[in-house]
C-alpha cells in the first residue's frame, strides 16, 4: 500500500519520449466506485493554484506503465510534440 504524500513526490515521465511531466498536484477519484481514475500534473508555470500559464495534464490512471521507488511512467500524447514533429515533415 502506499501513501497518497509518497505518490507526489515521484517524478512523472512520459515513456513515448522520455520528458519529464512534473509531480502529481492531484487525483481523480470516482466516488462511486472508490478508485483512483486519473492522475492530474499541474501545467508548467502553475505554482499552488496560482499563475496559472497552461492548462493542467490529466492522465487516466490505464496510463500509468509502471510505478517505481522514484518515478511513475505514463503513455501521455503530448500535442506539443506532434505539432512539432508534423512542421518537419
Amino acid at each position: 500500500m502506499m501513501k497518497i504524500s509518497e505518490f507526489q513526490v515521484k517524478d512523472v515521465v512520459n515513456v513515448s519520449n522520455g520528458r519529464k511531466l512534473g509531480h502529481i498536484a492531484d487525483l481523480e477519484i470516482n466516488l462511486t466506485t472508490g478508485k483512483i481514475e486519473a492522475i492530474v500534473i499541474p501545467g508548467a508555470g502553475k505554482m499552488m493554484g496560482l499563475f496559472a500559464r497552461e492548462s493542467d495534464v490529466v492522465i487516466p490512471w490505464r496510463n500509468i506503465v509502471k510505478i517505481g521507488s522514484d518515478v511513475i511512467l505514463v503513455r501521455h500524447h503530448d500535442t506539443a510534440d506532434g505539432e512539432s514533429f508534423q512542421k518537419e515533415s
